[in-house]
């Protein structure tokens, strides 16, 4: 980003008279700062806990909840109340897994056992199907050279006798 700059300077030509006229200098060119701010990344990342900072989290609220230092945890952390309350029902439900985070978007369908020998037997075929037509495409051409020695051995022999 480049920002102009002006600033006004006295005329220093000397011409003698008393009052200075005020002029404005070219513009100046000033650039941004070459290195970005660490708080902004290109790429937005989702924060991830482990249920191990989720349970200190939860015991250290737990703690202070008397002393009402909630939100102090909450701003020291930059958690939201909601994601306190969640991990309190997780907590509640027992299920220490609840805590741990999931990966988001479409889950894998679970692999059929049976899917790789279904694949190596496609495999197998494929390449015996090509085995038949190589072997068949010999038999044609061996067809064919038995069929012209078989037509050269019938016709005589022409080599300039009669």
């Amino acid at each position: 980003m480049v920002m102009p700059s002006q600033t006004p300077l006295s005329d220093d030509t000397g011409s003698g008279s008393g009052d200075a006229a005020l002029t404005l200098a070219p513009t100046r060119m000033v650039t941004a700062p070459v290195q970005p701010t660490s708080e902004l990344t290109a790429v937005p990342k989702r924060r991830t806990f482990t249920a191990k900072f989720k349970l200190r989290i939860l015991d250290e609220t737990d703690q202070a909840s008397d002393t009402g230092g909630v939100a102090a945890i909450l701003r020291r952390e930059g958690l939201y109340s909601s994601a306190l309350t969640d991990w309190r029902r997780a907590r509640a439900a027992g299920s220490l897994g609840a805590l741990q985070p999931r990966q988001r978007g479409p889950q894998k369908a679970p692999s059929n056992p049976l899917q790789a020998q279904l694949a190596k037997a496609n495999r197998e075929i494929s390449a015996l199907r090509r085995r038949v037509d190589q072997a068949e495409a010999i038999i044609v051409i061996q067809k064919k050279v038995a069929a012209l020695l078989d037509e050269m051995e019938q016709t005589p022999e022409r080599s300039g006798k009669l």
